[in-house]
Parts: C-alpha cells; sequence; structure tokens
C-alpha cells in the first residue's frame, strides 16, 4: 500500500518560514520522480517544485529563490524549505510520486501565511 504523508505545515506570518516533509512508504522512493504541488482557495492545482531521483530540483518561476526543494533517499523523505513567504504562497500542499505509468498523491498539508 502506498503512503505519502505530509506535515510541517501551519500559520506563519508573511516573511517567516516553514519546512514540509513527505513522508513515503510502498514506493521504491529513489527510483521515483517526486514534487510538491498547491493549491490556493479558488485556483487549480499547480506545481511548485519538483526532483529526480539524482536529486536534481526545478522550481516554479513563483517560489524560485524563496523554496529549496530536496530528498534523503535513505529516509524515503522528500522535503519543501519555504522562505521568505508571502500570503499569496497560502494554499494545500500536496505530495506528488511519479513512478513509470503511476502517479500518487498525498492527502496534503495547509499552510497560511497571515499577519
Amino acid at each position: 500500500q502506498v503512503q505519502l504523508v505530509e506535515s510541517g505545515g501551519g500559520l506563519v506570518q508573511p516573511g517567516g518560514s516553514l519546512r514540509l516533509s513527505c513522508a513515503a512508504s510502498g514506493i521504491i522512493f529513489s527510483k521515483s520522480l517526486m514534487g510538491w504541488y498547491r493549491q490556493g482557495p479558488g485556483s487549480q492545482r499547480e506545481l511548485v517544485a519538483g526532483i529526480t531521483s539524482g536529486s536534481r530540483p526545478w522550481y516554479a518561476d513563483s517560489v524560485k529563490g524563496r523554496f529549496t526543494i530536496s530528498r534523503d533517499n535513505a529516509k524515503n523523505t522528500m522535503y519543501l524549505q519555504m522562505n521568505s513567504l508571502k500570503p499569496e504562497d497560502t494554499a494545500v500542499y500536496y505530495c506528488n510520486a511519479k513512478s513509470p505509468g503511476l502517479t500518487y498523491w498525498g492527502q496534503g498539508t495547509q499552510v497560511t501565511v497571515s499577519s
């Protein structure tokens, strides 16, 4: 059974930081393409950042320079360090894992940026 479990969301003031984690089980994590998506109120789900099995990252333009994606294959865990958070970063953040022909999602974690 595949499980992707996000944690680390919460309420933070503008300019603050949060670190999200995604713990994976039931997949060959080290061979999976991993990513973070988010869905804000009234918006479609969008890709925030991704990372290859070889740890090559890429980012949406809106988060470049502020967010850092990483993975620890020994712990089957992916991270998203979010700095300089803005109110427009408010969303439910989802962990995503891709293996050939298969896609998995976590349940999401809420991030709210507000003063």
